[in-house]
This record gives structure tokens, C-alpha cells and sequence, in this order.
């Protein structure tokens, strides 16, 4: 049912920001040395005519959503291609609702098409995890621009008072016996139902303000003196992990993994975790970022590291992604991994549909991401704490006004511990302006990011006071 409060989409600008790494990031077989952060400013409208704009931001993280042998900016440019044919596609979306109504309408039928015609003329296909990265900023500035429409924090929004459909509408439950769907407009004895029930019932009823940050080790990361060859950046910050570890207050950690390489793999999770105890770091996840294809890969080492390691093996709170991203082509039975430590979907978890699968399959986390989508991740938070499964949520290594709304997310989702968060370890200076203004998200104490300071409607970016100076629009359309 229509509401007054619903809105639809009248302008739309792009800007390319590009941002460079003060020290690599290794993705599986690739290093990223440099992003572009796509953001967003999309200008909405009521019935009664009032009107706002919503920002939203994130980076075009092609190693990540597009491993391939393709060249580097072959892929970056059809990300941003495609981000172009999205700023126009959006200011003509004539779809009126909630945000969630509305974003949830443009990824199931814009989306498809757009990058059906943007992969045309292509030798390989961009992927959807790619399409998605893309359209993120997009849906997210949607829902910060309802956010100040109506005055009101853009999570305060996710209820019946402002949503014309309930989660039934979105989501299909799974019979908790036989793993198969049923429709959620019928009673199911076996399993959660979504008949009036919204968003704001799956959220936290009292988010924290302060979150413990997840520290990311990546693969290229010095661990020790013995490993610094003399061309490490002098720029203020830590190069190795113990100083890290002491400057930051560090409790969790995350573990880059090869996923190719066990004797690798299995050092690397025991050097770190006895660093991590030295420093007084209390926890460890382990990913192996898609690259295993056989379970026994990863079972070896965690009854290795249980045999030989027990302090290290306790400290791995869950384990992250270790097998190929695309669930449909790559099912594999996971069962004998999550039965000796929680596993999480990460780029697998496009959204509820494949998490549902992923369950069948074994997996019992949730790796949400904001870029895979504001709407896409609220829709997965509930598909997802409905049936059981535990969340977390992962960063993209969001700098600026990206950071914001992926810590909001996982301050309400309710996650197993705390956020990921390190674009302050691999592009610092890059927030800046927006440090100024939110010292406790761009810089971690006493291992936590604060989120007191954000405040106001939308996502509370309190963007007035940013100073940052934006190139021109890559692309602009409507109002």
C-alpha cells in the first residue's frame, strides 16, 4: 500500500575518487596497489513534492569482486563503465516506495539488464559480485536520502510505520528439516515465518556505539624485524603487526590465508597467533579468500593447529570463505568445516537466495557487506538471523563516507564480534577530511571504533561539516 513517506529517484550524480595504498593488499593471486571510491549523490522525491539528497560511496574493488587474468584496468574501467550506466538508469527509475521497495525492485529487474548490456560486447563477463560492488553507492545513497526526507536516522525507517510491504514480500523461509523453501504466505511449522515482520524486528535493540575492529593481516604484511627490507613507507603509521597490535589496542585479527599452500598457510596462522598472545590479542579468523576446493584442505590444518597449536586453534572464532565464490557451479558439502569451527559465506553471500543454499550446504555464518548493497544486506541480515545463522561484517577496506554505513550495519546486525575495519591501515590519509569530524571511525582505540560522533538524519554523516573538496561528476542526470 502506498505511503506518504514513499519516495522515487529525480537526479543522480557520479564522482571517481581515486585513492592510493600506502602498502599492498593481496587478494588470492593479486595485489591491490590502488582503488577508485565510486560516491554517489542521488536526489529523491516525495508525493507532496519535497525533496533531499542521499550520498552514498564505495570502492571499485576489482581484485576482489572480478578475479581474473584479464588486465587490471580492463576490468577497472568496465566497473566504472558500468557505474556510468547506472547514474542514468537511476535518475530515470520511475519505482516509488521505501527504500527497501525500491532498491529491492532495481536490483531484480535494472540490474540484470545493465549488466547484460555492459558484458555485450565482452570476451569475459563482468560478474554479478562486480554489478553489485557497482550499484552499492547507488543504493545506498537511496537510503540516506530517505533518511533526511524524513528527519529521522535512516534505521529508525525499517518498520511498518514507513514500509507499505513486510519482509514476506522479499524473503521465502526454509523448512528447518529438509532444507527446502516453502512460500512465507503460508504457515510453516518447521520454520520461521516473515508474515509482518520487518527489518527493524531482526535489529539490535540497543546498537553500541563502540565495536571491537578487526585488524586485517594481509599476505604481503610484515610480521617481524627480520622481514623489513628498508623500502617500507616512513609515514608516521605501524609497519609491523606487534605495532600494530600496541598502537591500536588490537583484540582481533584477521588472517589472509593462500588457500593453495597448507605448510604456508598453517606457519602463517601459528606465527600470528603467538604474536597475537604476546601482544595480548584475544582473537583470530582465518581466510582463505576463496582459493580451496577440497574441505580437507581446511580440516587438516584446524586439527593440526588442535593437535599441536590448542591456544592458536582457540583463538580462531570462526573461518572465512575458503572455498570458490560462485555456491551454484561449486556446491560443495561443507559440513566437516563448520563442524569444528563456525563458517562464514563472505563473496558467496550475493544475497538471501545463496545463503539459503550455502545453509543446505553446511556453512552457518554470514559475512554481510555493505557494498553488495544496503538493501541486499538488510534483506540477508534477516533471511539469515531468522534461520539461525550467526553474522558478522566485513569491510572492503571503506575509507571516507564508506566506513559510515558499514559500521552502522554491524552495529545493528548483532554480529559475533565486532567489525572489520582497516582502511586506516592501507590508505589512511585518504579520510582525512572526514577523520576530522569522526575521529573514533578512522582511527581505532583501545581496539574499537566509536560511532558517537555521527548524528542527525540518513546515515548521520553530518556531511556539512566534512571539508572535501570533489572533482567533477564522472556522470550527472535529472535534477
Amino acid at each position: 500500500m502506498p505511503k506518504p513517506t514513499d519516495i522515487q529517484p529525480i537526479g543522480c550524480s557520479l564522482f571517481f575518487l581515486p585513492v592510493q595504498t600506502r602498502v599492498p593488499l593481496k587478494f588470492g593471486p593479486e595485489t591491490l596497489t590502488h582503488v577508485t571510491c565510486a560516491r554517489v549523490r542521488l536526489r529523491v522525491s516525495d508525493a507532496a513534492g519535497h525533496v533531499a539528497d542521499g550520498w552514498g560511496e564505495t570502492p571499485l574493488s576489482v581484485q576482489w569482486a572480478w578475479p581474473s587474468s584479464l588486465s587490471y584496468e580492463d576490468r577497472h574501467e568496465a566497473m566504472k563503465a558500468l557505474c556510468v550506466a547506472l547514474t542514468k538508469a537511476w535518475a530515470s527509475f520511475d519505482e516509488c516506495g521505501h527504500p527497501i521497495e525500491t532498491g529491492h525492485a532495481f536490483l531484480e529487474s535494472e540490474l540484470p539488464n545493465l549488466l547484460k548490456a555492459a558484458n555485450q560486447n565482452r570476451s569475459e563477463a563482468m560478474p554479478w559480485l562486480a554489478a553489485l560492488i557497482c550499484a552499492s553507492a547507488f543504493d545506498i545513497a537511496l537510503h540516506d536520502a530517505y533518511g533526511h526526507l524524513l528527519g529521522l536516522p535512516t534505521y529508525r525507517a525499517y518498520t511498518p510505520e514507513f514500509m507499505g510491504r513486510d519482509l514476506a514480500a522479499y524473503l521465502e523461509t526454509a523448512s528447518a528439516q529438509t532444507g527446502r523453501t516453502s512460500p512465507t504466505s503460508l504457515t510453516c511449522p518447521t520454520g520461521p515465518t516473515f508474515l509482518g515482520r520487518f527489518p527493524a524486528d531482526f535489529f539490535v535493540p540497543q546498537p553500541p556505539t563502540r565495536l571491537p575492529a578487526w585488524h586485517l593481516v594481509g599476505g604481503k604484511d610484515l610480521l617481524s624485524p627480520d622481514e623489513l627490507t628498508g623500502s617500507e613507507p616512513n609515514d608516521g603509521y605501524p609497519v609491523l603487526l606487534p605495532d600494530w597490535i600496541r598502537r591500536d589496542g588490537l583484540k582481533c585479527l584477521k588472517v589472509k590465508l593462500r588457500g593453495n599452500d597448507a605448510a604456508w598457510d598453517y606457519d602463517r596462522l601459528v606465527r600470528v597467533g603467538r604474536l597475537a598472545i604476546e601482544g595480548g590479542a584475544l582473537w583470530l579468523t582465518a581466510d582463505f579468500n576463496c582459493t580451496v576446493t577440497d574441505p580437507a584442505y581446511v580440516t587438516d590444518i584446524l586439527d593440526r593447529l588442535a593437535l599441536d597449536q590448542p591456544r592458536v586453534w582457540q583463538m580462531i572464532l570462526y573461518v572465512e570463505q575458503p572455498f570458490p565464490y560462485d555456491i551454484e557451479r561449486h556446491p560443495i558439502d561443507v559440513h566437516s568445516v563448520s563442524a569444528r569451527k563456525p563458517l562464514f559465506m563472505d563473496e558467496s553471500a550475493h544475497d538471501w537466495r545463496l545463503v539459503r543454499l550455502g545453509r543446505e550446504l553446511g556453512w552457518t555464518g554470514v559475512a554481510l557487506k555493505t557494498c553488495k548493497t544496503q538493501t541486499g544486506a538488510l534483506l540477508t541480515l534477516c533471511w539469515a538471523k531468522a534461520h539461525g545463522m550467526t553474522l558478522m561484517v566485513q569491510d572492503l577496506t571503506n575509507p571516507m563516507l564508506a566506513q559510515i554505513p558499514h559500521c552502522l550495519l554491524a552495529a545493528h546486525a548483532g554480529t559475533i564480534m565486532g567489525v572489520e575495519t582497516n582502511a586506516m591501515q592501507f590508505y589512511p590519509d585518504a579520510s582525512r577530511p572526514e577523520e576530522a569530524v569522526h575521529p573514533g571511525l578512522y582511527r581505532r582505540r583501545d581496539g574499537c571504533v566509536d560511532l558517537s560522533t555521527l548524528g542527525g538524519s540518513g546515515f548521520g554523516y553530518r556531511l556539512a561539516e566534512i571539508r572535501r573538496e570533489l572533482p567533477e561528476p564522472a556522470a550527472s542526470e535529472g535534477g
